[in-house]
């Protein structure tokens, strides 16, 4: 995952999109947050709901 601060441009690339987060806000206290995923996987995170395991 790739988080992007879209004010300042600053990103933070990590395989969990929360610590990429982290970082970035521990940096800009105000940051304003864009997440990407890099890759293919079948996917990334769940804004609602429940996530369920495809494949082991």
């Amino acid at each position: 995952m790739v988080i992007i601060d879209k004010k300042t441009g600053d990103y933070k690339v990590d395989e969990n999109g929360l610590h990429a987060a982290d970082y970035v806000i521990a940096k800009y206290l105000n940051a304003r947050l864009l997440e990407s995923r890099i890759g293919y996987t079948n996917i990334a995170g769940s804004l609602a709901g429940v996530m369920e395991r495809l494949s082991k």
